[in-house]
């Protein structure tokens, strides 16, 4: 297996300030970094290098998005006021939580330009798989505005740079971050040809977004699926959502390539969400969707680096994504599954499963799934 691999420094050089987490510095405000800081991306790259997988991969270039690019999903006044701001010394991407510094429009046009350089690898062949080691994230980005963190839509300028340079018609992007990603779901909210399955924590981020009511709009009607799963859940409730919901809508849809926004906040060391997903957890979601890749469309699976805010526990996680995408073991491990491997958060719950249950349902009315699960008001039968 060839797993394509996106790195450049440049991305450690995005600044995001000395903001204390999510509140800038000032007053009582004692200046520290941004939740938002290189320091989880340069270790899970410095940890790739280390653990000696960096000889395994096949290292592409990243290179920036050209404004054409860009252009395919944002307004041109969105694009000119990010570049703008950056040659002025910085300011925010458009929700008032997303600060940035000089220099930033021309790093966020590489982080695009990175997913898009791990998205031709993989359909020119010269990789299997591929994953773009990215920042700026992207999937919060609307068409009009960045938020989250996100400046462009990493992921959604990728997709459509596929389909006018390589005829691919039909994409699903997974995403797994904990936050929902509106900014891709909105992209695509009214294109028949681009399924968007968002698996995360309910009404986290943004708070009113990523809801099972948002399913698609006009002709994309039915190619927006959501599983917000309550806080608390472990490795049990998302590998059966993915076992049960989104590798069954995904085979359904029958995509010509699978993105993924791979943001590890799911994890049980990170600071903006509260779920408890390990490495094993991240590895075993991965086999899945290599698997409906390999049985959809040949295997062609891009990864784009989203959140995770775990400056010790990412690099560990992105390992392990990277291990299972490579075939190679570096024996490095997990030295935190002892602290969490026995978590009793990790079995799937029955209000978990619900939350499953009515995606299951959805699902199957979407037709993404079958066969339909009896609503449980109603009787089921042979039952009274």
């Amino acid at each position: 297996m060839t797993t394509g691999y996106v790195w450049h420094e440049r991305y450690a050089w995005h600044d995001t300030g000395t903001h204390a987490g999510l509140l800038p510095a000032g007053g009582a405000v004692q200046p520290f970094r941004n939740f938002e800081s290189p320091e989880s991306k340069t270790r899970f790259a410095g940890l790739v290098e280390v653990s000696g997988l960096l000889d395994h991969l096949l290292r592409v270039p990243a290179r920036p998005a050209t404004e054409e690019d860009l252009l395919r999903v944002h307004s041109p006044a969105h694009v000119a006021r990010i570049r703008a701001l950056s040659e002025a010394g910085g300011g925010d991407a458009g929700d008032g939580q997303s600060p940035f510094g000089p220099g930033s429009y021309e790093i966020a046009r590489l982080a695009a330009g990175g997913t898009i350089a791990a998205t031709e690898a993989v359909l020119t062949g010269a990789a299997d798989n591929a994953y773009a080691l990215v920042r700026p994230p992207g999937h919060h980005a609307e068409r009009d505005r960045g938020m989250g963190y996100c400046l462009f839509a990493n992921i959604a300028v990728a997709v459509e740079w596929a389909r006018a340079n390589h005829g691919v018609r039909r994409v699903a992007v997974v995403d797994y971050d904990v936050h929902h990603g509106n900014g891709t779901q909105s992209a695509f909210y009214e294109d028949p040809d681009v399924l968007t399955v968002s698996i995360h924590q309910e009404h986290l981020f943004p708070q009113h977004s990523g809801t099972l009511a948002e399913t698609g709009a006009g002709a994309g009607a039915g190619t927006a699926l959501n599983i917000p799963l309550p806080a608390g859940c472990g490795n049990g409730a998302y590998t059966e959502a993915f076992r049960r919901v989104v590798v069954p809508a995904v085979r359904a849809f029958a995509p010509e390539l699978i993105m993924v926004a791979s943001g590890f906040d799911a994890s049980a060391a990170d600071p903006l969400g509260r779920m408890t997903v390990t490495a094993a957890g991240y590895r075993a979601l991965t086999r899945q969707l290599m698997d409906v890749a390999e049985e959809v469309c040949g295997g062609r699976l891009v990864m784009s680096h989203e959140g995770g805010y775990s400056p010790v526990y990412v690099p560990f996680c992105g390992l392990a994504v990277l291990e299972t995408l490579s075939g190679h073991e570096t024996g490095v491990g997990d030295p935190f599954n002892e602290v969490w491997a026995s978590s009793p958060q990790h079995p799937l719950t029955s209000w978990q499963d619900d939350v499953l249950k009515k995606a299951e349902r959805l699902a199957h009315s979407l037709g993404l799934l079958a066969p339909s699960l009896p609503d449980p008001g109603e009787p089921t039968p042979g039952r009274t």
